[in-house]
């Protein structure tokens, strides 16, 4: 049996390979991440002893490994992947040195595949809507946080030149108050509006009566905001900037809703969880068959409790946080309106709370309990159904 370790990086990945008896087949060598590069490690894997079994193992290193990944797949060979955390903690358990480097991982790595304890889990590769979909709500949730970031400016520019325009607006800045912006874009302009420009307004949004775009005219005429050509431009900038944000977001979200409409995931029949949230849960977990129980699945997302054993102590500790931070984010805000939406989620977070807890430690029991749905109706393939809730 062969056991390969790769340690993965950007330009290049290192390779070392041992056999069952620790004897160095091959000691540490590199190969570009290229297609000549992953040819080269191709002709060494055809070079060793067909009749031996191949184990290979992966340090998990987000996207800079996703080609040799495919590439092994491609070509027929199994791969398994570990936690940079338990590689590091394995270093530690076999000494004390404080040594790093590439080729030391690939040796490192290559030698956990030895150990007995350790299970060999091929790596199931996601199909291609599953990674795109992973790609797709990432994106997507960078965009949002970066859209909301120019409303921050926004407020920044207006508490300068028109302080008093947010809080008529009850402090939001609606589609409304934006487009009011976007179209007369300073104080002085708005102060000039004529009943073409109010009518304008009123056509846009109905909610708003022309009574009430009048007293605006006249809060802009009398605000004690100072106007200047620069900050009206920088207010022009940030604008253009947001609406820029907002229509790449829109075309995200209709190609994940496209996708979604072609992968039936019974995640999107959970009452509460729209369908662009159904996306970056399945984009995140990725083949939840890999995963024997939902215990599995809670340790993968990061929010089991930490346990503190010691003499007579034996006590839970705060959440890991281990693994994805975007996928905790979307469970938490995904948790919110599960409970908004379903009674029995409802009263278990309610149940939580007169026992004590804080808002966010019941709302992270309610994120477990939601897991533990959502594995048992992936793994059976159920649609959700309240009346089965307990």
């Amino acid at each position: 049996m062969y056991f390969i370790g790769i340690d993965i990086s950007k330009y290049k990945h290192d390779c070392f390979i041992m056999n069952e008896n620790n004897q160095v087949i091959r000691g540490s060598f590199s190969f570009d991440n290229s297609q000549e590069g992953f040819n080269t490690f191709l002709d060494v894997l055809k070079s060793l002893d067909r009749s031996q079994e191949i184990k290979i193992g992966l340090e998990a290193t987000g996207h800079y490994g996703n080609n040799l990944k495919l590439f092994l797949n491609d070509n027929g060979y199994s791969f398994m992947e570990f936690n940079p955390l338990l590689i590091k903690r394995f270093a530690s358990s076999h000494s004390l040195r404080r040594t790093k480097t590439d080729k030391c991982d690939a040796s490192l790595i290559a030698t956990i595949l030895t150990d007995a304890r350790i299970e060999y889990k091929p790596y199931r590769f996601s199909s291609y809507h599953i990674q795109e979909l992973k790609s797709l709500t990432r994106e997507r949730e960078s965009m949002i946080k970066q859209r909301s970031l120019q409303l921050v400016h926004l407020t920044n520019i207006l508490d300068k030149i028109f302080p008093e325009y947010k809080q008529f607006f009850n402090n939001k800045l609606s589609n409304t108050a934006l487009f009011i912006l976007d179209k007369f874009n300073s104080p002085s302009r708005i102060a000039k509006l004529n009943n073409h420009d109010i009518e304008i307004i009123h056509n846009y949004s109905r909610k708003i009566p022309a009574s009430k775009i009048i007293k605006l005219k006249e809060l802009a005429k009398n605000t004690i905001g100072n106007e200047t050509k620069y900050n009206v431009s920088l207010l022009h900038s940030i604008l253009n900037i947001y609406k820029s944000l907002d229509e790449e977001v829109s075309v995200l979200e209709s190609q994940i809703n496209e996708i979604m409409s072609q992968y039936k995931s019974p995640i999107a029949s959970i009452p509460g969880i729209s369908s662009l949230s159904a996306g970056s849960l399945i984009g995140e977990f990725e083949d939840i068959t890999r995963f024997d129980n939902p215990n599995q699945l809670t340790a993968f997302c990061g929010v089991d409790p930490s346990r503190n054993q010691s003499g007579t102590e034996d006590h839970n500790g705060h959440m890991v946080k281990h693994g994805s931070g975007h996928l905790r984010y979307v469970l938490f805000n995904v948790a919110m309106t599960v409970i908004a939406h379903n009674p029995t989620f409802y009263e278990f977070y309610r149940k939580k709370r007169s026992e004590g807890k804080c808002h966010l430690v019941a709302l992270s029991h309610v994120v477990k309990k939601l897991i533990r749905v959502i594995f048992k109706l992936e793994k059976d393939n159920l649609m959700f159904n309240s009346n089965l809730l307990r």
